[in-house]
């Protein structure tokens, strides 16, 4: 219920502001902390992964855009509102989400969800976490991962709007882990020194990431977004843009 009524208020408060992207070809919602795909920089320029692949799709089909940080419930709702064209947000490609509405893109970076606990804890697995609590981001894959394994070991699911603030609830010591994409907290814990560890073992299976639009009339956002991202593939601006955010 709490996340429903989020949604309908990031709706509604999108329908009063209006469109954004008068004069862009499209105009795409992102998350506002999920590095090293979105984030600020120290400069306060939105960047990351999805930032600069959109940017060089954008470049080899020749289209304009608008990107906004709304957050990952405004986005979907921006784009369920009609404010918006599509998302770029490191959204997992899954069937659920396909049977619920959702039209991807082509997969642009496989990534397993997987879970931290605090810096020199003991619990080396899901086992540890019986009459426990874990954070997760409302709403996401990591968030679907944890629910799928909170009755079999016995702990409890608590849902926060960030990747940061889930983060935190663990430092805090208010749950004794927590579950996001792999890739986001090893960029986490490396790029801010924070006290948490990734426990070997506890990754899933992992699913592509994929652009998404929740309007079919809204395809040829996808059509010129799969045609660039083959292209840049090919001519090796794609590996650049990987090497850039995650090399050591």
């Amino acid at each position: 219920m709490k996340k429903m009524l989020a949604i309908l208020l990031a709706a509604l408060m999108l329908g009063c502001c209006g469109a954004v992207a008068e004069g862009a070809d499209f105009a795409l919602g992102t998350d506002t902390a999920f590095r090293p795909f979105e984030y600020t920089d120290e400069t306060g320029t939105l960047v990351g992964i999805d930032v600069d692949i959109l940017a060089a799709v954008a470049e080899d089909q020749g289209f304009t855009y608008t990107i906004e940080p709304l957050g990952w419930d405004a986005s979907i709702a921006a784009c369920q509102a009609g404010q918006k064209d599509g998302m770029i947000a490191g959204a997992s490609i899954t069937e659920e989400r396909k049977a619920n509405g959702w039209i991807f893109s082509d997969g642009y970076y496989n990534a397993t969800q997987s879970m931290a606990v605090a810096k020199g804890s003991d619990i080396a697995g899901f086992e540890g976490l019986n009459g426990k609590s874990v954070a997760v981001k409302t709403g996401t894959e990591s968030n679907r991962y944890a629910e799928s394994l909170a009755g079999t070991y016995g702990f409890t699911v608590m849902t926060f709007e960030s990747s940061p603030d889930i983060y935190q609830a663990v430092i805090s010591g208010q749950c004794a882990g927590c579950f996001d994409d792999t890739p986001i907290m090893a960029d986490y814990i490396k790029s801010n020194n924070i006290p948490l560890q990734l426990v070997p073992g506890t990754e899933n299976e992992g699913a592509d990431y994929g652009l998404a639009i929740f309007d079919p009339a809204k395809q040829e956002l996808v059509d010129k977004f799969n045609a660039g991202l083959k292209n840049i593939r090919e001519n090796g601006k794609y590996d650049e843009i990987l090497a850039k955010y995650l090399s050591d």
